[in-house]
């Protein structure tokens, strides 16, 4: 005989917190995620289905399968898995867990979400963010990012956060969680506002810094 799991209808879509690294497409026209874990092959937008992992034909999230996007109840535990050396590159998702979903003690494991909020940590060197930069890593067709401060840019391939929300599309809100210095970058949307002008001025301002000196050492100024 077949156990029947009890159906819950809420009036509302349940929310739920994850990590996950965030993705720019190859031509820089799409942002989007990908796993730390079970999922991090497959990149998904910020509103999209889950496919199983496996490559089955089955629809996520099925019973016998692990398939499906997976997120905790609990904010603080999701950030906890920030802590490990593996996932200090990854940012804090909130979730609305949409389609058919199987809940556990810690979570849910569901069929459709969209990614509300972002939040970036600081960057390796402990100051607040103010862009998303290339990782040095990828998948196939997206360039894998990690937070990055002004003086830390550079030349790699970078967006600030206000763009990356752009890029998200679906309401996504990116924001900077913490680090050393002042958080301009806090609160961060698809419209510029005037901290998102701040930080797209530093950005851009560290970027011609680092050009004037490279043109010093060839030139001699």
């Amino acid at each position: 005989m077949r156990v029947r799991l009890p159906e819950e209808r809420p009036a509302e879509p349940p929310t739920g917190f994850k990590i996950a690294h965030p993705m720019l497409s190859q031509d820089g026209t799409r942002a989007g995620f990908t796993g730390v874990s079970l999922g991090g092959a497959l990149p998904y937008g910020v509103l999209d289905e889950a496919r199983c992992v496996y490559g089955l034909r089955h629809r996520a999230p099925h019973r016998r399968c692990d398939c499906g996007f997976h997120c905790v109840h609990d904010r603080t535990a999701a950030e906890a898995m920030l802590c490990t050396a593996e996932h200090r590159a990854a940012v804090l998702l909130e979730v609305t867990v949409l389609g058919a979903y199987i809940r556990f003690e810690q979570g849910f494991r569901y069929a459709r979400q969209r990614v509300r909020t972002a939040t970036v940590g600081p960057c390796a060197c402990g100051a607040v963010a103010v862009a998303l930069a290339d990782a040095g890593w990828g998948r196939p067709g997206w360039r894998g990012l990690a937070a990055a401060c002004a003086g830390c840019v550079r030349r790699r391939t970078a967006v600030s956060l206000a763009t990356f929300a752009r890029l998200g599309g679906e309401g996504l809100r990116v924001r900077a969680g913490g680090g050393a210095g002042p958080a301009d970058g806090a609160g961060v949307s698809e419209g510029l506002g005037v901290s998102e002008l701040v930080a797209e001025a530093a950005l851009l301002q560290a970027r011609l810094d680092w050009f004037q000196s490279q043109l010093g050492r060839l030139g001699g100024f």
